[in-house]
């Protein structure tokens, strides 16, 4: 079986067989395995189920290369042999093949022997929502295995297969999460005046929290607002004595994220007193803004260009409004974040988080390629 098979198969194995966060026991295991059977040397339990492989050829700079490996609770569409088999989770955003990736540029080198230094092959669970790289560092990551930076990769659905782009400065957004819990007095629908309505007050302060964006963050700092969910109420004749809102906020800059928080704060403390509740709000920053550091962003240029040909770098790309929780690592250590163009040359693309996406393999390769380069790259350019 030819080295592109070995890929295919393995990412479509893991595809086959998600883990949510913090439960890829099986991910897990498996990459140890392969690891252990490159030479390499295993840790495991890193923040819970994290994996990191340690590949040393002497003295000279250690580099972190990381891959998430999580799946998402999602009931995938797909019906093709290897669409998930674990009920109502899916690997929709392309974790399988980021982790497929490094394990198959771990192969390469390992089998090499003509550099000289540290690479660090690390394995996170947990990146969708909760957290897994700050459960790693928060264990211990770079005390233990001490990288000089660290990068980390990402498919992306937009950009041509096998293109790669990267940016200095912001490349994700923070995340944070927030919860509003409006609470009065329900009452019979047929007699609203008895009770104090939760509903209407949960209405309002949606449309006030649209203004927050608009009118009370600097317009030169990007930002974004989503309620995603309202819950309140089980009949149709009773008005509900509570209501909930939730949602998330994506922002770049510190001074617009407490903007929001502590304005959200009083916008909703102002409805609820107007409409006789109390409010309470729940706000919880999730994850910092991914922000790759000038050096480093430029030598990954360079490694792509090296694995793929000039042709093969995007410049220009605005940054996204999603989030990583890579840029805890990114707080810690220097390094860079890259997208790699995942659309598929024939046939319908699905976005990430899709019950229909499905990673494309032909970028497997390409992937594993910048991998190596970039690995060997940092080495010679540090050492």
């Amino acid at each position: 079986m030819s080295d592109t098979e070995d890929l295919i198969r393995w990412r479509r194995h893991l595809h086959a067989h998600p883990e949510t966060a913090f439960e890829e026991v099986e991910t897990a295991k498996m990459v140890a395995d392969l690891l252990t059977s490159f030479g390499i040397e295993v840790t495991t339990g890193i923040g819970g189920t994290g994996v990191v492989g340690v590949l040393k050829r002497g003295d000279g700079p250690n580099v972190g290369l990381r891959a998430d490996m999580d799946a998402l609770p999602i009931r995938e569409k797909n019906e093709f042999s290897h669409a998930s088999t674990h009920d109502g989770k899916m690997h929709a955003c392309g974790h399988d093949g980021h982790t497929t990736m490094l394990l198959g540029a771990a192969r390469e080198l390992a089998a090499m022997d003509d550099w000289a230094g540290t690479i660090t092959f690390i394995f996170q669970p947990a990146e969708e929502n909760e957290g897994g790289a700050i459960a790693m560092i928060e264990d211990g990551l770079f005390e233990r295995f001490p990288v000089d930076a660290v990068f980390g990769l990402h498919n992306w659905p937009g950009l041509p297969a096998g293109q790669f782009t990267v940016r200095a400065g912001p490349m994700m957004a923070a995340y944070d999460i927030f919860e509003i819990r409006l609470t009065g007095r329900g009452a019979h629908a047929a007699m609203p005046h008895l009770g104090t309505d939760t509903l209407v007050a949960a209405a309002q302060l949606v449309t006030e929290l649209q203004t927050l964006v608009s009118r009370r963050v600097n317009p030169l700092h990007p930002a974004v607002v989503s309620v995603t969910q309202i819950h309140g109420g089980d009949a149709y004749n009773v008005l509900p004595a509570e209501s909930i809102i939730r949602g998330c906020v994506r922002t770049f800059h510190d001074e617009a994220r407490s903007v929001i928080r502590d304005v959200m704060a009083e916008m909703a403390e102002a409805v609820a007193t107007t409409a006789g509740l109390t409010a309470s709000v729940d706000y919880d920053q999730r994850y910092v803004a991914t922000v790759n550091s000038e050096a480093e962003t430029a030598l990954a240029k360079r490694a792509a260009g090296d694995a793929l040909g000039p042709d093969a770098i995007v410049e220009g790309v605005d940054p996204s409004m999603g989030s990583e929780d890579f840029g805890a690592m990114l707080e810690a250590k220097p390094g860079a974040y890259v997208w790699l163009g995942n659309d598929h040359p024939a046939g319908e693309n699905f976005g990430l988080h899709h019950d229909r996406y499905d990673f494309n393999d032909e970028i497997l390769e390409p992937g594993v390629r910048y991998w190596v380069s970039l690995a060997r790259r940092f080495l010679e350019e540090r050492g």
